[in-house]
């Protein structure tokens, strides 16, 4: 198993809280523990772990004072307390100092979501397509025509299986 934080080493370090009916668990290496100054889990929320403890010094607002969601009332020690915002306010009210704290424990700052497999097989071939027509033009710009040929016959190939992808299902 993994380290929650690091993603790289071993996790020796398993802490494990319950808030009313709900579970989390984090799994950390020894030296993502000590990081977060955990040597006597006793004490430790789960939200501190995986936010930094202190975390609500790193979500304050310039200009001192508690900052307060306008939308749901949320504040930074709730937010510290719960592990998790109220709403999807609370995102742009303590947006400065999450960015920070969503880039280490995600890949990125912006959700993606999921699509259905054949949603990303049409996208995928769209974007192919886009860098196919890219790559055509640039060559036919560099007088490379037999590498012209072999990109158009690629596009057509890639035409053909979106075009596949796109009929509706005959049955």
């Amino acid at each position: 198993m993994l380290c929650c934080i690091c993603k790289e080493k071993d996790a020796k370090v398993h802490l494990t809280q319950i808030v009313g009916d709900k579970m989390q668990k984090v799994d950390l290496c020894e030296e993502c523990a000590k990081q977060k100054g955990i040597d006597d889990t006793a004490g430790a929320s789960l939200a501190d772990v995986l936010l930094g403890l202190g975390a609500s010094q790193e979500i304050a607002q310039p200009g001192g004072g508690e900052v307060k969601c306008p939308h749901c009332g949320f504040t930074q020690a709730d937010f510290k307390k719960a592990g998790r915002l109220g709403c999807s306010e609370c995102y742009v009210t303590f947006a400065e100092g999450l960015e920070g704290l969503l880039k280490t424990m995600h890949k990125g700052t912006k959700h993606i979501g999921k699509a259905p497999q054949s949603l990303q097989q049409t996208r995928d071939l769209s974007d192919k397509l886009k860098n196919l027509q890219k790559k055509l033009d640039k060559a036919v710009a560099d007088e490379d025509f037999e590498q012209a040929a072999q990109v158009r016959d690629e596009i057509k190939v890639t035409r053909e299986k979106l075009t596949e992808l796109s009929a509706p299902c005959s049955g």
